[in-house]
C-alpha cells in the first residue's frame, strides 16, 4: 500500500510546495509551511459539493425578485450600529480580537437577547465546556431562555445540530478549532479554516440562519488563518481595546449589508459589556483643561463623529537623533506633519523629542486629524495652552495648506453639542456651513493661520 502523499501549505497565503521551505516565495512569511496530507481521489462518482442555492441555470437579472428580509436586532445598540442595523438572515459574520478582550462575553450577551426575543440559539464552543459557558451566562444574568450549548469541534456534527434545531442564530467559538472530516489536515490549518468557513456559509444561505464566527488574531493583530477567510464571510468585525482600559471598540472593516469603518464603543463592567451612547463624553471625561500640548479634534468613524483629545509632549533631545513616538496615530503621518510644522511655521522641531498620544486608547487614522495633531505639538513646544472651548479638524497638505474634509456638518454639530464655543475648520468648509447656535466657526487656509487662531503664534 502506498503511503499517503503529502504537501506543504503556507498558513498565511495558501501557497503549496512539494517540500518544506523556510520562507514563502509569495508572501515572504518565515516558517509558515505546515505538512498536510493530500486527499486521495476515488474513481467512484461522488455527489457534487453543496452550493449556495439550488439552481437550474442562469436567470435574467430583471426576472430576479429582491427579497426584503427584516434585520434581527441583537439587543446591543452599538453592535447593531456596526452591523448596519442588525443581523441579516443568512449572513456570515466574523468577529476577531485579542485573547481575553471580551469576544465570547459580547456574543453570549447577544445570544441571550436573540434567544429571548426571537427564537432558539445554538452556541457551539470548541474551546470551553458547556459548564464554563453557563457559568459566564450566570454572571451576565441570563435567565430561562432557549439557548442550546454544544461543546463540539467536528463541523459535520455542528451542521447536523443546526439542521435539527433550525435556530434563529448560531455562534461558532472559534473557527480555528473547527475541523471537517473531509480533510486530513489538522484543525486551524489553512485548508480546514477555508473549507469550514465555506461550508458554514452554504449552511447559512440554505437555511437562512445568521452565523457568528469567532476568529483568533496573530501577534501582528491580523486575523489568523488565510486571507480567503475574510473574503468568504459577509462581515468582518475587529474587537479592539487597551488591556488597561475599561472601554472596548468594535470596528467593521467589511460589511456587505452596511457601512464600512462603522464603530461601536463598549464599557467593560461586572455585568458584561455595556454600550456607550456618547463616546465623545467618555473620551473627554478626563481632559486636561488649559494645559499646553492638549487639543480636541473631531474624527469620523463610519457615520459617527467622535471628539477625542490629542496630547503632545515636546522636549529637547538628549541624544543626537530626536525621537518620534506616536500612540493611536500613524508614525509616518506624524513625521510628515512635523516636517510641515518645521518648514511652513518655522518651529524648531528637528532637535526635539516628540511624543504624541490619543487619550483613551482609540486609534485615529483619517487625515482630518492632522490639524489637531499639529496644534497639540505647537502648543507644547511654545508652552501656550489652547482655549478649552476650542475644537478643530482639517487635513494638512505638504505646502502647509489646510484642506477641506468630508461630513463637516456632522462634525460641527457634534462639536456644538459637546459645549465647545469655537471650532477651527478649513476655510472651504466654513464657506459651505452655517454656524450652529452657540458655536463660532473660524476658517483657516494655512497651518500658520490655524496656529495663530489657536495658540496666538505670530502675535
Amino acid at each position: 500500500m502506498k503511503p499517503p502523499r503529502t504537501r506543504f501549505v503556507c498558513q498565511e497565503c495558501g501557497t503549496e510546495a512539494p517540500k518544506w521551505l523556510g520562507r514563502c516565495p509569495d508572501c515572504d512569511a518565515w516558517n509558515p509551511f505546515i505538512e498536510e496530507q493530500v486527499t486521495q481521489t476515488s474513481t467512484v462518482q461522488t455527489p457534487s459539493r453543496p452550493a449556495l442555492t439550488a439552481s437550474d441555470g442562469s436567470h435574467l437579472y430583471t426576472d430576479i425578485d429582491t427579497l426584503e428580509r427584516p434585520r434581527i436586532s441583537v439587543g446591543i445598540t452599538e453592535l447593531d450600529r456596526v452591523l448596519g442595523g442588525g443581523l441579516v438572515p443568512g449572513s456570515l459574520v466574523l468577529l476577531g480580537g485579542e485573547p481575553g478582550i471580551g469576544k465570547s462575553t459580547l456574543l453570549l450577551q447577544a445570544t441571550g437577547y436573540v434567544a429571548e426575543q426571537v427564537g432558539p440559539v445554538l452556541y457551539s464552543s470548541g474551546e470551553e465546556s458547556e459548564h464554563q459557558v453557563k457559568s459566564r451566562g450566570e454572571r451576565l444574568g441570563l435567565g430561562e431562555i432557549p439557548l442550546y450549548l454544544l461543546a463540539e469541534t467536528c463541523l459535520e456534527k455542528i451542521i447536523e445540530e443546526l439542521k435539527r434545531l433550525k435556530p434563529a442564530l448560531v455562534v461558532i467559538d472559534s473557527i480555528q478549532t473547527v475541523f471537517s472530516d473531509q480533510l486530513q489536515s489538522a484543525p486551524g490549518s489553512i485548508s480546514q479554516v477555508r473549507e469550514s468557513a465555506r461550508l458554514l456559509l452554504i449552511a447559512a444561505k440554505q437555511y437562512n440562519i445568521p452565523i457568528f464566527l469567532v476568529g483568533h488574531v496573530t501577534k501582528e493583530g491580523g486575523l489568523a488563518g488565510p486571507k480567503a477567510l475574510e473574503h468568504i464571510v459577509d462581515t468582518v468585525l475587529y474587537f479592539e481595546g487597551e488591556r488597561y482600559q475599561s472601554h472596548r471598540v468594535v470596528r467593521a472593516v467589511k460589511n456587505r449589508f452596511g457601512a464600512v469603518s462603522e464603530l461601536g464603543v463598549f464599557e467593560m463592567t461586572e455585568s458584561g459589556l455595556q454600550p456607550v451612547e456618547n463616546p465623545s463624553k467618555l473620551f473627554l471625561s478626563q481632559r486636561s483643561v488649559e494645559a499646553p500640548g492638549s487639543a480636541v479634534l473631531c474624527c469620523m468613524e463610519g457615520t459617527r463623529p467622535i471628539l477625542v483629545e490629542v496630547q503632545a509632549l515636546v522636549s529637547p533631545t538628549a541624544y543626537g537623533t530626536a525621537r518620534r513616538t506616536a500612540s493611536g496615530l500613524d508614525q509616518q503621518r506624524l513625521a510628515l506633519l512635523l516636517a510641515v510644522l518645521e518648514k511652513r511655521v518655522s518651529l524648531n522641531v528637528i532637535s526635539h523629542d516628540v511624543f504624541v498620544n490619543v487619550a483613551g486608547g482609540i486609534v485615529v487614522t483619517e487625515p482630518a486629524s492632522d490639524l489637531g495633531v499639529i496644534a497639540a505639538v505647537a502648543s507644547s513646544i511654545c508652552d501656550r495652552p489652547i482655549r478649552s472651548d476650542t475644537a478643530t479638524f482639517g487635513e494638512v497638505g505638504l505646502a502647509g495648506e489646510v484642506r477641506s474634509t468630508s461630513q463637516a456638518i456632522h462634525r460641527v454639530r457634534e462639536v456644538a453639542q459637546m459645549g465647545f464655543r469655537r471650532c477651527i475648520v478649513p476655510e472651504a468648509n466654513r464657506m459651505a456651513l452655517e454656524a450652529p447656535d452657540g458655536c463660532t466657526l473660524v476658517g483657516v487656509k494655512t497651518v500658520a493661520e490655524a496656529m495663530q487662531e489657536m495658540i496666538g503664534l505670530g502675535t
